[in-house]
């Protein structure tokens, strides 16, 4: 593996300042390489200590990240794992988020650049969450947690400086959204009753993954009330079912998040995941008249995702959220509380899972597999 001081010899690849932390963050606001918030100064010093957890060549790119297609190298995610707070061990999980965001099937270039508000969602499972202490729990997707905060971060950062995602440039999104600062969660696998995400999207219990999400802020589900599954999913199905969701136009994979104690009390029932995508998925649909004319017109009686369905239906005719029942990912994150969440997506998406694995293919039992020796 290269020096890092070698690396940094080619023009352009470091940045002189003074050393303030004042001046430090002046020079990077002015330069548009921050998210507005201040940044830990990335140093020579602190950037060596985040590739001590870098078990592949500092150089070699991990992927291109559109819209600029930047070559995202680990040295340059981790001066922005630095800027972000990142401690070093969480660099693996970097890593493999941005591996994860490259793969072509999550369309980052379309997530990048559109004017809708969606962001890159990475959810954590597997014996990592502990390791570095994700949380799954309580607020997880709030303030709080240095993991969270700060893994979410340096992926955001990441994709303002490598992959070009500036506002007003490359990130063309009319309203933005607070989840373009961080958006990282780890699945609380304690409290479901269900096999968690990464298991039932084909990977080994034991395996420390990251599923990538495009997808816009969570959606409450308030349900206080209910206490049978069938209730707890119609509430659901009914914050699932709304006119301007993208996940309706496309072949998508909404995202619903059951709190612990509504996933409790569905399985308490006996019903499993599939028996709840099912229940949802048939109760999810929108009378077409819901519509407005030329959504009508563009949408459904022309547009080839419904295959002619529509062409001649009436207003009273149903549309489905989604196309099939196994397109609704589910996960359990939170803590106490009777609430679930609805997570659209950006739609024209597929979600994206990776488990974490040292260079020679094995799964990787702790992050302590990547330190340099």
């Amino acid at each position: 593996m290269s020096d890092l001081t070698d690396l940094l010899q080619a023009p352009g690849a470091a940045v002189e300042a003074d050393d303030d932390f004042d001046a430090v963050n002046a020079l990077f606001r002015d330069k548009g390489w921050s998210d507005g918030l201040p940044i830990v100064p990335p140093t020579i010093e602190r950037v060596e200590q985040m590739l001590a957890y870098c078990d592949r060549p500092w150089n070699e790119p991990v992927g291109k990240m559109a819209p600029r297609y930047g070559e995202a190298t680990p040295v340059r995610l981790a001066a922005n794992a630095v800027m972000a707070g990142c401690r070093p061990e969480y660099f693996p999980l970097i890593l493999l988020t941005i591996e994860a965001l490259c793969d072509e099937q999550f369309n980052l270039y379309g997530i990048q650049a559109t004017t809708h508000q969606c962001a890159p969602l990475m959810i954590v499972n597997g014996p990592i969450v502990k390791e570095l202490g994700i949380n799954g729990g309580h607020n997880a997707f709030g303030p709080g947690v240095q993991a969270n905060a700060t893994l979410g971060r340096a992926i955001r950062l990441a994709l303002v400086n490598i992959g070009g995602a500036i506002p007003g440039l490359g990130d063309m999104s009319t309203f933005g959204a607070p989840q373009k600062y961080t958006y990282c969660v780890a699945e609380n696998e304690e409290a479901s009753p269900w096999e968690p995400l990464h298991v039932e999207r084909g990977f080994p219990r034991e395996a420390s993954t990251v599923t990538v999400v495009g997808a816009e802020g969570p959606h409450n589900v308030n349900d206080h009330e209910s206490h049978t599954a069938e209730g707890i999913c119609t509430t659901i199905a009914g914050t699932l079912s709304t006119t301007g969701n993208n996940d309706l136009y496309y072949d998508a994979e909404p995202l619903i998040v059951f709190g612990p104690e509504h996933a409790r009390t569905v399985a308490e029932q006996g019903w499993s995941k599939a028996d709840a995508r099912r229940f949802i998925y048939e109760q999810a649909q929108i009378p077409m008249g819901r519509f407005s004319k030329e959504n009508i017109e563009r949408r459904f009686r022309v547009a080839p995702l419904f295959e002619g369905r529509y062409a001649q239906a009436g207003y009273e005719a149903l549309v489905p959220m989604v196309r099939r029942p196994e397109a609704i990912m589910i996960a359990v994150i939170g803590g106490a509380g009777k609430h679930s969440a609805v997570i659209p997506t950006f739609g024209a998406t597929h979600a994206v899972t990776r488990a974490l694995k040292t260079r020679d293919g094995t799964l990787a039992r702790s992050v302590e597999a990547f330190r340099r020796r």
